[in-house]
């Protein structure tokens, strides 16, 4: 580790010290080092198995056939990966009790697996650990409709009402989630430092946030491999491996 990185973390432990709240902000990032691909990496797996967008999903059940299928295809690429560094020192930082809660584009799961509860944890992008209903909302878990999925060739419908399953996640044309959303919002503003680890802050509505805590007084700290829109607005970056730097946060 080199002496002006070593720094930067120092002054970064000093800065969540002297928080009053810390708004936590997770990207793709903070799960490349868990092995999870992210979208815009060259030769990425998303790219050949890109998400159905939502309305195409509704209109056509040869899109919903397609859309599992890519969707098992890309689960079995990471079905091994664990929480990283970087997750385990999130956790670290809620448990100490300075961190409310933690607002994530991700949709793995990984933090919940490093520790945290689901209210802990701030989804604008949903999950996609399991399928919802989308008429009824009724959780169904995903080796049940894969099951069914891979004997018959058809996702299976609701068990409580006959609608379409989907995965859990928020599709492209697809509303965002309203309370997530509400307490994203909530969280930001009330925060004095707001921390973003592996985003590239590029994918609005959820790269609105860092924008409204700075602009609200909170200091910024952003923590990413890659430079981002929003450096020259933040008060601490760090271009490092996520892990090298939670690795000083991990209880």
């Amino acid at each position: 580790m080199t002496e002006s990185l070593a720094a930067s973390i120092a002054t970064l432990q000093d800065m969540i010290q002297d928080a009053r709240i810390v708004a936590g902000f997770t990207g793709a990032g903070i799960s490349t080092e868990s092995g999870i691909p992210d979208f815009r990496s060259p030769n990425s797996p998303w790219l050949r198995n890109k998400p159905i967008p939502f309305e195409l999903f509704l209109q056509s059940p040869k899109a919903r056939r397609e859309a599992w299928r890519r969707k098992f295809t890309m689960d079995d690429l990471y079905r091994d990966a664990h929480p990283s560094k970087g997750h385990l020192g999130f956790a670290s930082l809620v448990a100490s009790g300075r961190m409310p809660a933690i607002i994530t584009q991700n949709i793995d799961g990984l933090h919940q697996r490093a520790g945290l509860t689901e209210e802990q944890v701030i989804e604008l992008h949903g999950n996609g650990t399991y399928a919802r209903c989308l008429d009824c909302g009724r959780r169904h878990e995903l080796d049940w409709v894969r099951y069914h999925f891979e004997r018959s060739g058809d996702p299976p419908e609701c068990i409580a009402c006959g609608g379409v399953l989907k995965s859990a996640t928020i599709s492209f044309g697809q509303a965002m989630p309203e309370e997530p959303m509400r307490r994203a919002q909530r969280l930001t503003a009330g925060c004095d430092l707001f921390l973003v680890v592996g985003s590239s802050l590029v994918v609005y509505p959820a790269a609105a946030f860092p924008a409204f805590a700075k602009e609200n007084g909170a200091h910024l700290v952003i923590v990413n491999r890659e430079p981002t829109p929003l450096d020259e607005a933040a008060d601490l970056v760090i271009h490092a491996e996520i892990g090298t730097v939670f690795s000083k946060f991990i209880a």
